[in-house]
């Protein structure tokens, strides 16, 4: 049951809930920032509240309930009836409350957040959000409290708390960890995997223990016509359908549908895999934004929407900057067939408390994402954003090499970028930031690998290193940005990298620079800055309106074309 809507909503540092005074009403999921928030707040909001009332329908009233938040920015409490319920810390990544101890029998209950996000907390995980209190160079406004939905779930006294789907192509199988909540004693579980309706596989298990692992092995076809029916990619998105059922006996007591995508990612030779076989990715730089909502997307189709728009520009993937989009949309590019990056969310200084809040959201981001095939690769770090002091810091070093390590245990079915743009130490891909608007300074710069290897002054695009000292030779080289071309249709004081003074401009400029990657016998894939102009940055193939600046179809043509697989 959906608990978006209408809240009651207060800007005060309060810490009782029973002196907050509700004088405000907001719209959740959006931001106090945002337009549809019903606000529209631009003064800074270190703590704000929110409030509602809902009623349990008759026939949960056996069950469990749980509350769930998609995100909150960025230090959460909740109570529900006067009782804390619980808290949770970041800013990007959801969480679940078991309320079922603290409903009432009265009609109503009473649920209350509070929430913490100091604008000036640099130590803080903020992405693009901007810690001035204006929007300024390349950071955006602020987001504030509650921006991703909020709902209620019943759920029986033995659920499947957690799913996790590793696809083993080399086996042709799909792996599975399940985590039982409630009584396991006495429970059995049974796996069906189906492809438009045909059942491919099914197998049943005792529960042994909460957590268990399963492996569920498809028949091989053997031929590559017919395995590639079987395959995951954006070109041929099969996803499969998965049914798990917990069984007491012949009754069900719970039930999941799911799905999955069999396919794997890896970066080895010099080269990106998919499903095995080389493959050129074709990025578009993504911030995820939305002036009338800003973090929050004002709708679920705005999320399908932006993933058709980045496939029908010529793009095969996107790389998510600075922000873990709402799982609606990777539930879309798994459906319609995207590759997405994973970028987490940067704090700008250093230090323990920088450090521990990265690492508690590398882990929940995991834990939320693992199970989406689109996602091929993990970005923890962009620009040396928050470890400044790369070339010459250790305990930087240290950090960004440890969260490297750390994402590869957590997931072992993907690709880590370790610091993307520049200053790379142990990285599975080397990707560059480049800005040149000259396409023959791309060609000299990586037009073979040779050149790469040797790090001179024309190889260090805004004056940095590429490569620490000791840092692995470049394998897979991504140019995973460049462009930034600017073209806007009147002058709202906006920026680009370069500017192209008519549509037909923007397209000549894009192709020769696109020209320049895709000839390379080096580079492997690239990602163009930028999908839709975001506030004062108007460097997009789209208004920020998400309006088309030229046709699609003559950005798909320049976008498909050559490229090194």
């Amino acid at each position: 049951m959906s608990l978006d809507g209408t809240w009651s909503f207060a800007r005060t540092s309060e810490r009782r809930p029973e002196r907050v005074r509700w004088n405000e009403r907001i719209e959740v999921p959006y931001p106090p920032e945002s337009q549809l928030s019903g606000l529209s707040v631009r003064d800074e909001m270190p703590v704000v509240w929110y409030a509602r009332s809902f009623a349990i329908p008759g026939e949960w009233a056996d069950e469990r309930l749980l509350l769930h938040f998609g995100a909150v920015d960025y230090r959460a409490e909740v109570w529900l009836n006067g009782h804390r319920a619980g808290v949770h810390e970041g800013g990007y990544t959801p969480f679940t409350i078991d309320i079922t101890e603290l409903l009432v029998d009265s009609a109503e209950q009473r649920l209350l957040v509070r929430v913490e996000d100091p604008p000036a907390d640099l130590h803080q995980p903020r992405g693009k959000q901007d810690w001035q209190p204006r929007p300024h160079s390349i950071w955006y406004p602020r987001t504030t409290g509650i921006w991703q939905p909020v709902w209620l779930e019943p759920v029986s006294r033995s659920y499947i708390r957690s799913l996790r789907l590793t696809p083993r192509l080399e086996e042709f199988a799909v792996a599975l960890e399940l985590e039982i909540a409630g009584e396991h004693e006495g429970l059995e579980v049974e796996f069906e995997l189906s492809l438009h309706g045909e059942l491919l596989a099914r197998s049943d298990a005792a529960l042994l223990a909460r957590r268990s692992r399963h492996t569920i092995h498809l028949d091989d076809p053997g031929i590559d016509d017919a395995r590639n029916e079987l395959l995951w990619s954006p070109e041929r998105p099969t996803l499969l359908d998965l049914t798990i059922t917990l069984r007491q006996g012949s009754e069900a007591v719970d039930r999941v549908e799911s799905y999955t995508g069999l396919r794997s990612v890896e970066a080895r030779e010099g080269r990106f895999f998919l499903n095995g076989r080389p493959y050129f990715q074709r990025l578009v730089l993504d911030q995820g934004y939305w002036n009338e909502s800003l973090l929050a997307a004002p709708s679920p189709d705005a999320l399908r929407a932006d993933v058709e728009l980045a496939k029908a520009m010529g793009f095969n993937g996107v790389r998510k900057h600075q922000k873990l989009e709402d799982p609606r949309y990777l539930y879309w590019a798994d459906k319609l067939g995207l590759l997405v990056w994973n970028e987490l969310p940067s704090a700008y200084s250093f230090g323990f408390t920088s450090s521990s809040r990265l690492v508690h959201a590398c882990t929940e981001a995991v834990e939320r994402d693992y199970n989406h095939p689109c996602v091929v690769v993990w970005v923890p770090f962009n620009e040396s954003w928050g470890v400044p002091d790369l070339p010459k810091s250790a305990p930087q070093r240290h950090l960004v090499t440890a969260v490297y390590h750390l994402l590869r245990a957590l997931d072992g079915s993907r690709v880590v970028v370790d610091n993307d743009g520049w200053e790379h130490g142990l990285t599975d891909l080397f990707t560059i930031h480049d800005y040149s608007r000259d396409p023959d300074d791309l060609i000299r710069r990586y037009g073979d690998l040779s050149r790469l290897r040797d790090q001179g002054a024309g190889n260090m695009p805004a004056g940095r290193v590429l490569g620490l000292a000791g840092a692995e030779s470049p394998a897979a080289v991504l140019i995973s940005e460049f462009g930034g071309i600017r073209f806007a249709d009147a002058d709202g004081g906006g920026w680009g990298y370069s500017e192209a003074d008519s549509a037909s401009d923007l397209l000549q400029r894009l192709g020769e620079l696109v020209t320049s990657l895709t000839t390379s016998d080096a580079v492997v894939g690239y990602c163009y800055t930028q999908f839709s102009d975001t506030f004062q940055e108007q460097n997009g193939l789209l208004f920020a309106d998400r309006r088309p600046k030229v046709p699609l179809s003559s950005l798909a043509e320049v976008f498909t074309k050559g490229g090194r697989g």
